[in-house]
């Protein structure tokens, strides 16, 4: 058993924000208890239906994508998906992602969310690169940073663990402000921002512009910034960029985290997270 702030986990893997839902679209694939912890998809205030044009872009052992926190609203989050994550997985650990456009939204989401039954954390998204407004504005100016988290942290029934950006000249930097604002934990890296071109037309691909570039590429950049954090905090940081398999898994533990999210590998890889879980559980028999 794994135990964090608020989390007791069968196994230390979980789903990335973003790339799990709220858990419905997984479920003929395998049974979700085989999740350590389920995080959801950013959730905001408002419903929102995320950037328009093309979303993805695909790369070399990498995918971009602009999607723009498409998600349905924390009022439906409250009414259908935590109920019906209740109901179906009592067990499991749900740690809801939250992300706001102003300080007064995170905590409003914060304290409205934390009171639901079922919840056990909330992950504090201060680093998506595909919005226009909040998202990565917070996580790119410690004083900003800080300044979310104590706000956060303020109303929150619940631990906090605040999703940190790559796309900064200093992350540790970043982490201790976070760290001064009353985190319980941390969780890193998010997408790396990026773009890609369209050959014929000259134009970028995606409509944004710009994306959050994800997948195994990025693990090496993933695996040296838990561990330039873990050498300042003793914070529970669950590692999460480029993670594909058990081996992976690992590594992230070996570089300082605690626990390990899986993004995009859910999208390409069938029962991607209890077999990343299987794989780290014979590699951590064959070193022990």
């Amino acid at each position: 058993m794994i135990h964090l702030p608020g989390l007791t986990m069968k196994n230390p893997l979980m789903p990335a924000s973003g790339t799990f839902g709220y858990g419905q679209g997984y479920t003929k694939q395998y049974d979700l208890n085989q999740l350590g912890a389920l995080v959801t998809k950013s959730t905001t205030l408002a419903p929102k239906t995320g950037n328009s044009g093309t979303i993805y872009a695909d790369g070399p052992a990498s995918t971009l994508n602009a999607v723009g926190l498409t998600n349905p609203g924390m009022q439906a989050v409250i009414d259908d998906k935590l109920p019906w994550l209740a109901t179906h997985y009592p067990e499991l650990p749900i740690i809801v992602s939250i992300a706001g456009e102003s300080v007064a939204e995170y905590q409003q989401l914060a304290q409205t969310i934390s009171q639901q039954p079922h919840v056990a954390a909330i992950e504090v998204n201060i680093s998506c690169p595909n919005v226009e407004r909040g998202g990565m504005s917070f996580g790119i100016d410690p004083e900003q940073a800080e300044r979310v988290t104590r706000a956060v942290k303020r109303v929150s029934k619940v631990p906090i663990y605040v999703k940190l950006s790559p796309n900064v000249t200093s992350l540790v930097t970043i982490a201790q402000a976070v760290i001064a604002g009353g985190a319980d934990g941390l969780s890193m890296i998010n997408t790396l921002m990026a773009m890609r071109f369209d050959l014929k037309t000259g134009d970028p691909i995606l409509g944004h512009i710009t994306g959050g570039l994800s997948g195994p590429a990025i693990l090496p950049i993933a695996l040296n910034a838990v561990y330039q954090v873990r050498q300042m905090t003793d914070l529970p940081i669950i590692g999460m960029g480029g993670v594909n398999s058990g081996q992976d898994a690992y590594e992230m533990m070996l570089a300082g985290a605690d626990a390990v999210a899986v993004g995009s590998a859910n999208y390409y890889r069938e029962r991607a997270i209890p077999a990343i879980a299987e794989e780290l559980a014979l590699q951590q028999r064959k070193v022990s």
